[in-house]
């Protein structure tokens, strides 16, 4: 009993740092170099610059929130494979979010102030997810993705044709996150429901709407 009880807490305290670096924008760096180097800037109106950083900023919060659901599943998902499954897919999350870090920059813009909300929210439903069943934590992680990548596929369309460097990173991400969700149930993920679908997209939503603006 005393053993399980100092493994949780191992992967408690191995998350930590994580968790700091991932809300203060400080510490992460990505394995793979962002899709958009060595491409030139195009040249933007103000109104399209703001409406880019708008749509990057958005993409960047659901990074964030990206890290912290896996982080949160991680940490309670009852099988060692499942967890391993996890943390692979956060390092690849971690170069969506430095890849839009860096964009953002670019744009002379910054990331959302409610990032650390977000984070929470997305964290807990991870690990009551994980904590249910690694059928149901990995059924949430293939029902986000797919949020995600409407998301991802909306943006695209939204983008001015010459801004290259941001369609670049964004086709990458939506192939990325395609395939952790075509992963995440091959390896027993449970499909949810539409209703339950519908339910996630109203909330993200929310989150995408405040993301843009602030």
């Amino acid at each position: 009993m005393r053993q399980r009880r100092l493994s949780l807490l191992d992967r408690f305290i191995s998350e930590a740092d994580s968790v700091m670096r991932t809300i203060t924008n400080r510490g992460h760096s990505a394995g793979r170099p962002s899709p958009a180097q060595g491409h030139s800037e195009s040249e933007l109106s103000e109104p399209e610059r703001k409406h880019v950083a708008g749509l990057m900023r958005v993409n960047h919060t659901g990074e964030v929130c990206a890290q912290a659901l896996y982080q949160g599943q991680a940490l309670t998902a009852r099988l060692p494979r499942v967890r391993e499954e996890m943390r692979q897919a956060a390092d690849e999350e971690i170069d969506h979010l430095v890849w839009c870090e860096q964009r953002l920059r670019e744009l002379d813009s910054t990331a959302s102030v409610l990032n650390p909300l977000w984070y929470g929210t997305s964290f807990a439903l991870g690990a009551i997810a994980g904590a249910i069943g690694d059928d149901i934590s990995l059924g949430f992680v293939a029902a986000t993705e797919e949020r995600v990548c409407n998301h991802l596929k909306d943006h695209l369309k939204q983008l001015p044709e010459d801004d290259r460097k941001s369609r670049l990173i964004l086709q990458q991400m939506l192939e990325d996150e395609e395939r952790h969700g075509s992963s995440a149930l091959e390896a027993g993920g449970k499909d949810f429901p539409d209703p339950v679908k519908d339910a996630m997209t109203r909330v993200s939503r929310v989150m995408t709407g405040s993301s843009y603006r602030i």
